[in-house]
């Protein structure tokens, strides 16, 4: 497979509005434009990369392998541009090296389900065991490893990407046919704007999320830890050595889980905390403080040294907050930057881990005629 960096653009493929260029998105030409090149194959299937442009100075890519996000470039305080997350150069390297879901959809169920089993209906369903004894992130071949149908799409405020996969029954070992569709928009106010939806004709635990992994000092410039988070959060899921959820939400407030103020990400993030060390660092759920499914403020993340800010609006009860511990120096990324301990974090928008086997915790069970609607919106700006 080529590498991206090194790419010639097919013919009628451009990144901006031009003479002569086959875009998409016409009738909002000086505003955003989609180009889309055809990179490789996987399984028979074409893969392709959608290159999106906005007249405020962003740029992304997305690929239908795995539904990701390739790259996100985003200005800083004086106007230039760095690209904010984490990813590989090649398809092939997404193929063989993306163990961390570097960008990645994930489901049909994101995060932990315990011992790889639940109950549901009177029925017991197995799943694979991925994360040591448990289910993680939708099992061996989860969303983040097939192609995903896709198309250009625009809106008069933004262009995007339609993203579309049918799960079918007993896919890793979960029950019912899901028909998933996800929109990636990149919106004039400078935002990642994701939405998800999903049907099934039987019922079925659904919790899909977006994996991005995100610096705003730009992918592989150092550590996250002098990033500045503010979570909208009282409480958190309390969780056991193998981050299951042991059904305990215990307030933040007196605890180095407390970012219900602004505070740099490694102050505290090595205290002798019995969560801290299971997780290596952050790797819980926080509940964020809402009543309801609208569309709310859950977190901001700023960097002081380039100024940029990104915050992170849902419609999710919970985000999972994951300071990049695991990441170990052995990934080597995008123009061959080496991704090393916690060079990067992830706001994961969700429900609870292990809701399935939780009843006490929001429920993630879809049923038929029922429809799955989750939003998250990653709006990007800059301080002085």
């Amino acid at each position: 497979m080529k590498a991206w960096a090194m790419m010639t653009l097919a013919a009628g493929v451009c990144l901006s509005v031009c003479a002569g260029c086959q875009m998409h998105g016409a009738g909002n030409a000086g505003q955003q434009a989609i180009a889309r090149e055809r990179i490789g194959e996987v399984d028979g299937e074409p893969v392709f990369l959608y290159t999106l442009v906005n007249r405020g100075g962003m740029k992304m890519s997305v690929m239908n392998y795995g539904a990701t996000v390739v790259s996100l470039w985003v200005p800083d305080r004086d106007g230039r541009l760095a690209d904010v997350v984490q990813g590989f150069d090649s398809l092939e390297e997404y193929i063989n090296h993306n163990d961390s879901y570097f960008g990645n959809v994930v489901g049909r169920y994101g995060n932990r389900i315990a011992k790889g089993q639940f109950s549901l209906d009177g029925a017991k369903y197995s799943l694979a065991k991925n994360n040591n004894e448990n289910h993680l992130h939708g099992g061996l071949k989860g969303f983040d490893k097939v192609v995903w149908e896709s198309e250009p799409v625009t809106r008069n405020d933004a262009a995007g990407v339609k993203l579309t996969y049918l799960s079918k029954d007993g896919e890793e070992g979960y029950p019912g046919n899901l028909s998933v569709t996800v929109f990636y928009w990149l919106t004039m106010k400078n935002e990642l704007s994701i939405e998800y939806h999903a049907q099934t004709d039987k019922a079925t635990p659904v919790n899909v999320t977006h994996h991005g992994y995100f610096n705003l000092g730009g992918h592989g410039s150092g550590d996250i830890e002098d990033h500045e988070l503010t979570l909208h959060a009282d409480r958190f899921n309390v969780v056991d050595k193998g981050l299951i959820p042991t059904g305990e939400l215990r307030p933040v407030a007196g605890t180095p889980m407390d970012f219900t103020k602004p505070i740099a990400i490694g102050a505290r993030i090595d205290d002798a905390y019995q969560q801290l060390v299971y997780g290596k660092g952050y790797d819980h759920n926080w509940i964020l403080n809402k009543q309801d499914a609208s569309l709310t403020l859950a977190a901001t993340l700023h960097d002081p040294q380039s100024g940029r800010v990104m915050t992170v609006h849902t419609t999710e009860p919970g985000v999972q907050f994951y300071s990049g511990n695991f990441l170990d120096g052995t990934h080597k990324g995008k123009a061959g930057k080496v991704y090393k301990h916690r060079y990067a974090l992830c706001l994961e928008t969700q429900h609870y881990p292990d809701s399935p086997n939780q009843s006490e915790f929001p429920s993630t069970i879809l049923r038929p005629g029922q429809e799955y609607v989750h939003k998250t919106i990653y709006r990007f700006a800059v301080k002085p």
